[in-house]
């Protein structure tokens, strides 16, 4: 936890309140998860209800944009294509999209087909076809404030092999998303979100998992997909994190693109699916931010 406040000093959280009467009890009970031995988060890690509601804000941005590309996308049309509609979406509505010369990413989306699981770059040689199955990963600045969130799309007359993968990822989010309550523990997600893609015979990427987000475009804590009930870390009111599993029809091994240093594959070239949501714990549950 953060250095120590005095219980009548202004609590840390900018309410204007007297620690005690805000959130002292709040953190005892953070400190007594890790006496017990538990990871848990730093005051940095939770979100004030002013940056919450900034957030929101940048989430606002980031559906509308993904909504947009809904209407739009098709057969025929260039990765490239997808990637000026999310740019002229965002600008128009205020934004910044933050992929865009992200440590180097030379896009504004990324645009990921069939066996491709992360990363993939925009391009006009990259045209979808009918039976594609395509993961657009759109994320947002607005106003300093980070949003996140992507979305699967079938192109055509999928096959039924490739739409169940596609079905099935979103169910797991949907089953991770139900163990997101304040008090327990982001292994109880990944638990969920891993058992459901077993049960239905896939594979879950292990290397790459989600995030904390808001402030920044990625923040602690790391989150994976391949955890265990009651272990990783604390979820306690004010976080947000993305849930964003990579199921694999085949093994769950990947590899990166060495021309690109981007683009990551299946390593058995086999298809691969994606749905990314963010989420906030909250006194009672959790909210959906972005979707």
């Amino acid at each position: 936890m953060s250095k120590k406040i005095g219980r009548n000093d202004p609590c840390w959280c900018g309410s204007g309140k007297k620690y005690k009467k805000c959130h002292e009890e709040f953190d005892s009970k953070i400190v007594h998860y890790a006496n017990m031995g538990h990871e848990v988060p730093d005051h940095s890690m939770i979100k004030t209800p002013e940056q919450i509601e900034r957030i929101k804000e940048s989430c606002k941005i980031n559906i509308a944009v993904l909504d947009y590309v809904a209407e739009n996308i098709k057969a025929g049309m260039t990765t490239e294509e997808i990637d000026k509609l999310v740019y002229e979406k965002t600008t128009e509505m205020g934004g910044i999209p933050a992929p865009l010369n992200y440590e180097g990413f030379p896009k504004s989306v990324c645009t990921s087909i069939n066996e491709v699981v992360c990363h993939g770059i925009p391009s006009d040689d990259v045209i979808l076809k009918d039976g594609d199955i395509i993961n657009v990963d759109a994320s947002t600045i607005y106003n300093g404030y980070f949003s996140d969130s992507s979305r699967m799309f079938c192109i055509g007359n999928v096959s039924e092999e490739k739409r169940k993968l596609v079905e099935v990822t979103k169910e797991c989010v949907e089953k991770g998303l139900e163990m997101v309550k304040p008090w327990t523990f982001l292994g109880d997600m990944g638990q969920a979100v891993h058992e459901h893609a077993v049960k239905n015979g896939y594979k879950v990427v292990r290397e790459i998992g989600g995030h904390g987000v808001g402030l920044e475009f990625h923040e602690d804590p790391w989150v994976s997909y391949v955890s265990k009930a009651g272990e990783e870390m604390l979820l306690v009111p004010g976080m947000i994190f993305t849930i964003e599993p990579m199921v694999n029809m085949g093994t769950d091994k990947v590899f990166v693109d060495e021309k690109d240093n981007w683009t990551i594959y299946t390593a058995d070239r086999q298809p691969s699916a994606q749905w990314e949501i963010m989420v906030l714990v909250t006194e009672d549950g959790h909210e959906i931010l972005s979707y």
